[in-house]
This record gives C-alpha cells, sequence and structure tokens, in this order.
C-alpha cells in the first residue's frame, strides 16, 4: 500500500509548487547541480544554451535549463547542513511523490546531484586553489542521526576509529560518516581533483577550530584531524555541508557527492578571497562530466 502524506508533512503551495523551493515536479531535471551562493546559481547557468525556468525564494534560487543536450537544474541550498535537509527532501518530493495524490509514485526516479562548494584545506597538498572530491564526509552536524537508517548507509568502522582518534567527547553529539556514490565521483573527480575525506561541520568558526573571542572545546582539534588516516586516504578539507548531502542521497535513494575549490589552507594559514572568477573552472568540469 502506497503511502499518503498529510498537509502537515508533505507542505505545499497554494500554487502547487513545494514548501520552501518554490518548484513544481515538471520544473526538475534529473540532474542536478547545488551551490551555496544564491548567485552562483546565475554563474552556473550562464553555461546553459537555454533556460526554461527561474524561481527565487529566500537563499533558495532555481535555474533548469539545457547545457550540450543534457538538462540540468542549478539549485542553491545556503550554508549549512540544515538546509541541506531542506533542499534534498524536497527535491526528492518533486521527483518522487504525485503532488496532486500525495502518493508515492510507482516508480522510483534518481536524481544525480553534485555539489561544488568552497572549502579549507586541511593537508600541505591541498593549497589554495585545489578541487577536491569528498569521498566520505564526517558529520559534525548530527542531521544524519536524526533519520532511520543512518546506520546503513554510513561507514561505522571509520565512525569508531575516527571517535577513538579523537578521543570524541560525547558533549558534541555523534559524528557519523556518510559515503559519496563511487561512480560518480570517479566521473566527475576524475584525474585532476584530490579525492580524500571531508569534515562537515556544524559551523565556520568553533565548530571549525577557529578562535575569536570565544574560545573552543578541544584547542587541538584540527592538529588531530589533519592527522587521521584511514584505508590510505586523509582528510583533505573542512566545509559544511557534504555530510547531509552524501547520507540523505543514500538513504532515499538518489546519486550525490560534493566537490569544493579550496578557498583558504588552514595547514598553510594561508587565505584566497578573489575566488569568484576561478571557481567557473570547477563548475565547467562539472557540467561536462555530470
Amino acid at each position: 500500500m502506497k503511502r499518503k502524506f498529510p498537509e502537515s508533512e508533505l507542505i505545499i503551495n497554494a500554487d502547487g509548487s513545494c514548501f520552501h523551493l518554490h518548484l513544481k515536479p515538471e520544473f526538475l531535471a534529473d540532474k542536478v547541480i547545488l551551490v551555496g551562493d544564491p548567485a552562483r546559481v546565475n554563474t552556473v547557468a550562464n553555461h546553459f544554451d537555454s533556460i526554461e525556468h527561474e524561481v527565487s525564494s529566500r537563499e533558495f534560487h532555481t535555474i533548469t535549463g539545457m547545457y550540450k543536450g543534457k538538462r540540468i537544474t542549478a539549485q542553491s541550498h545556503g550554508i549549512g547542513c540544515d538546509n541541506i535537509d531542506i533542499v534534498a527532501n524536497e527535491l526528492d518530493t518533486l521527483a518522487n511523490i504525485n503532488y496532486e495524490t500525495r502518493e508515492e509514485n510507482d516508480e522510483h526516479r534518481t536524481l544525480t546531484m553534485v555539489r561544488i562548494g568552497t572549502c579549507g584545506g586541511l593537508q600541505p597538498f591541498t593549497p589554495t586553489g585545489s578541487f577536491i572530491a569528498s569521498v566520505k564526509s564526517i558529520g559534525f552536524d548530527g542531521l544524519l542521526n536524526y533519520y532511520a537508517g543512518r546506520n546503513q548507509v554510513c561507514d561505522l568502522e571509520m565512525e569508531k576509529a575516527f571517535c577513538e582518534h579523537m578521543q570524541w567527547n560525547p558533549i558534541k553529539g555523534a559524528p557519523y560518516v556518510a559515503v559519496a556514490d563511487r561512480e560518480l565521483i570517479d566521473r566527475v573527480a576524475g584525474d585532476d581533483m584530490v579525492k580524500g575525506y571531508t569534515v562537515a561541520c556544524g559551523g565556520f568558526y568553533g565548530p571549525q577550530g577557529r578562535v575569536l573571542r570565544a574560545d573552543v572545546l578541544d584547542p587541538d582539534q584540527n592538529k588531530k584531524i589533519e592527522a587521521f588516516e584511514y584505508d590510505g586516504m586523509k582528510i583533505c578539507n573542512f566545509e559544511m555541508e557534504s555530510s547531509a548531502l552524501a547520507g540523505l542521497a543514500s538513504l532515499l535513494g538518489h546519486r550525490a557527492m560534493t566537490c569544493c575549490m579550496v578557498i583558504a589552507n588552514r595547514y598553510a594559514q594561508k587565505m584566497n578571497t578573489e575566488y569568484k572568477n576561478s571557481i567557473d573552472t570547477l563548475i565547467e568540469k562539472v557540467l561536462d562530466r555530470i
């Protein structure tokens, strides 16, 4: 028997669009480029050969169009895993729920989602300007812990090894290790992106070990993160969304990954604030390979 979703759970606007994104099912392509900055949606869409739909609501900006024969949706999500929770779930409803009957569709529709972002590099081999593909993401945000089935889509052995290495303080909540789609990683990352692990943080300052006027709980956190190694790979970068995207995509039956350009190297204490032009190179790579 198919599930039916009440108004309080599946919130549909008066115009038939989903609650936050203001998208209707027919406006969603199977291939989705996700970006944090709403303005970066235009940067992606500047490469499109044609545009069929555009809508903006809060930090959520969407453009769907054609690129070299491929129908693609460029979608912004804002900052943080909490926003990924909104975007991933609402995109899934558009793909897999009939908005007229509020019932699940008979056939599952799989989305391919690639997030293009910026990050902080954590290793000497990830200087500013590097492109990093997140093979696995360690979520400090706790989001996936609220979903049944998180153990089935996470690398539990790596979680255990990481917590032991970090001497993890449980007051911070349990970290989880979400796994990106392997075939998508190989295809999109190719041989010109660094493949490694990522820490997805629940904030930009304290959770990433930045100290301004408020001290952090573990002053040695970043040194321990930089030293962690598992299955021959190291943690390459900090960002704030990859774990939720990979984890929710796995739970919902979609394919997802994150690739980022390094704009700050925490190891070398270097920062590049003039990155907005150079990230276009990464966007082109992803558009060609998705």
